[in-house]
């Protein structure tokens, strides 16, 4: 299921870190075009950034969920950016700490006019969780579209996999939420995540 991505948007690789944000009054200004990516800890949000820009240590990776405590801010260039949210989800993180994560993310929604989309990483073997559902709520309020990266899709066959997508489609997918398979560990779904994000950040075709 393995594939070698093609790079169809360059500026994607040129993603550096701007900054963290752990309050609202931190945010950069709001202006250009935003994508944020969103996920419950542990489905390999920071692996998929990752793989969709080709760099290996741009977003920071760990086997211990919850690590992503801010808002993670990524320059592709004067105009463009992406956005690590934190990880939701987390039962071991102390309640205040989770109520932090959720507000921020929610004040973040709720009012960042630049934002032209969210990428939300699922574990195709457990997609679709409560807080997955919350997000989209979230989306659906402030009328902004869903992209879903189905992550992780390797560790089921090619059948297997190609069925829980059609499933998922059926069930979920509207003109506000599309979905995909998607691994960053093997590098599959790559052009098709980049054509997403070329769409929602205007980014011109090389």
């Amino acid at each position: 299921m393995s594939q070698d991505p093609s790079f169809r948007l360059p500026l994607l690789r040129r993603a550096a870190y701007r900054l963290n944000v752990a309050s609202p009054a931190q945010l950069p200004p709001d202006e250009g075009y935003e994508v944020a990516f969103a996920g419950r800890s542990n489905v390999g949000k920071s692996s998929a950034i990752n793989a969709i820009v080709d760099q290996k240590g741009l977003a920071r990776t760990s086997s211990q969920p919850g690590r992503t405590q801010h808002l993670v801010f990524f320059d592709l260039d004067a105009e463009r950016r992406l956005v690590d949210l934190p990880g939701y989800g987390y039962a071991r993180a102390p309640e205040a700490v989770r109520r932090q994560w959720s507000g921020l993310i929610e004040r973040y929604l709720q009012h960042r006019q630049c934002l032209r989309g969210i990428i939300l990483v699922m574990d195709i073997r457990h997609p679709f969780t409560d807080f997955d559902r919350m997000m989209l709520d979230w989306a659906a309020a402030i009328e902004r579209p869903v992209h879903v990266l189905l992550n992780k899709a390797d560790k089921l066959s090619r059948g297997a996999g190609l069925q829980v997508l059609a499933r998922l489609r059926r069930d979920h997918g509207t003109q506000q939420c599309s979905i995909q398979l998607f691994s960053a560990a093997h590098k599959m779904g790559i052009d098709e995540a980049h054509r997403k994000l070329g769409e929602w950040l205007e980014i011109p075709s090389d």
